[in-house]
């Protein structure tokens, strides 16, 4: 099975794709954890329903030490014991701003003080800017019906 559309090998693509990868990497400069950017990335493409988003993140972040009881609980972060408060406060965020659609009114105060009060300036413009871009990610690979299951950690670095 192959993707629909070979979307960074056309011209408007490939310009898009240069440019997603410019703010991905601007994103990764930050002083935002590593750990905690995978967990947002992670958690905003399961909720997407993006295979080949989920399979490069976990893959990635698996490589860079990530432990498997972790990932296998993105999914369910709120009953599990295996993340600290600030990344609790990152999946809060990282779900609401990927479901800005569902309710009135955007993303509630709450969640975004809690985020707050654990991340300075510059990394919640880190996690807010990340919630965007890899919700593009996820829509483009969908749309395209990018397949997931061979991605290599580090394949896009």
């Amino acid at each position: 099975m192959g993707a629909r559309l070979d979307y960074q090998n056309t011209e408007i693509g490939g310009k898009v794709v240069k440019n997603l990868f410019a703010a991905s990497r601007a994103i990764a400069s930050s002083t935002l954890p590593h750990s905690t950017a995978h967990l947002v990335e992670i958690r905003a493409s399961q909720i997407n329903g993006c295979a080949f988003c989920v399979d490069m993140h976990t893959k990635d972040a698996a490589h860079q030490g990530e432990t498997s009881t972790r990932l296998n609980l993105i999914a369910v972060w709120r009953e599990a014991t295996v993340f600290t408060e600030a990344e609790r406060a990152a999946l809060e965020l990282a779900e609401q701003g990927t479901r800005i659609a569902d309710t009135a009114g955007g993303v509630p105060d709450d969640v975004w003080a809690n985020a707050a009060k654990h991340f300075d300036e510059e990394q919640l413009a880190a996690i807010v800017s990340l919630v965007a871009l890899i919700n593009t990610w996820n829509r483009l690979s969908i749309i395209t019906q990018r397949p997931a299951g061979d991605y290599v950690p580090g394949q896009y670095n």
